[in-house]
């Protein structure tokens, strides 16, 4: 399966939505934005990114091998997400924490059923969700924890070197205070994970 590379899933979702409701959404997109509340997604550690766009119906590419541009009905909304894990922990956490601003953004949409409860929820974004072709990911066999962790170390591997120019005593104390600080932020981040098919 393309949506998954690695450890990592790749999630697309397209749904349809009446043009005259872009415009409210776009508002909710910019109340959404505000750092303050962004918070609960910061928290949920393992997505790499998820992210909202409006597509207007007359904002689809026309190639040139086509005779006409195509007449749509309705305007779209594309959701977009990479995270760690399986599709069925990433929907149940994403909506156990977020479920009041899915409803804000997913309300606008044709046939939504809304978050709450969960299972008509699941078979919405399944119905909807476009599979990818192809999905390229820098660090296939570690998730965001992982890289996190290691940007941590780096971090603090840097104030050790600086303490190689100092006495013995003094570079024994910076190396303990080293690895207390890493350890744990070290560990075995397992196998390449799945691979791409």
């Amino acid at each position: 399966m393309a949506n998954i590379r690695g450890k990592a899933y790749a999630l697309n979702v397209i749904t349809p939505m009446k043009s005259w409701k872009s415009g409210i959404l776009r508002t909710v997109f910019n109340i959404i934005k505000l750092k303050v509340l962004q918070q609960d997604l910061h928290n949920l550690s393992f997505i790499h990114f998820a992210r909202w766009t409006i597509i207007p119906k007359h904002g689809f590419p026309h190639f040139s091998e086509q005779p006409s541009r195509e007449s749509l009905a309705y305007d779209y909304l594309l959701f977009e997400s990479n995270f760690n894990g399986s599709w069925n922990e990433y929907v149940d956490a994403f909506n156990d924490v977020l479920w009041f601003k899915l409803n804000l953004v997913w309300f606008w949409s044709e046939q939504y059923p809304g978050a709450v409860p969960l299972t008509p929820f699941k078979n919405y974004i399944v119905h909807n969700q476009i599979y990818n072709d192809y999905y390229y990911m820098a660090y296939p066999g570690h998730t965001v924890n992982d890289v996190k962790n290691a940007l941590q170390v780096s971090r603090k591997f840097q104030h050790l070197k600086q303490a190689c120019e100092q006495n013995d005593a003094s570079f024994e104390q910076a190396f303990q205070s080293f690895l207390i600080d890493v350890q744990n932020h070290i560990g075995e981040s397992g196998g390449q994970g799945p691979e791409m098919t």
